[in-house]
């Protein structure tokens, strides 16, 4: 999954957020906020991504950069809830 998934988040990433633009493409451990590439609003953005994507509900208290600020940190959330929910 972990390899799957990761292709998944680095793609839309890149199709909505760097429009295409690969090497602007950060390292997965690397902050989507502090390198500028997503904002709040792009949070939102990523939110309905996993949640339509995933089949993951993304509580209020989900959206923190722990879970959300790099390509890892959302790997890891959506493991996270994987394993909540088997």
């Amino acid at each position: 999954m972990t390899g799957t998934t990761s292709l998944a988040v680095r793609t839309f990433i890149l199709e909505n957020f760097l429009f295409g633009d690969e090497a602007a493409l950060p390292a997965d451990n690397q902050s989507l906020i502090a390198g500028g590439i997503i904002d709040s609003t792009g949070v939102l953005e990523l939110v309905a991504f996993i949640e339509d994507g995933f089949g993951v509900r993304v509580d209020d208290a989900d959206i923190t950069p722990t879970n959300l600020d790099s390509v890892d940190a959302i790997v890891s959330f959506l493991q996270r809830k994987a394993q909540l929910a088997a």
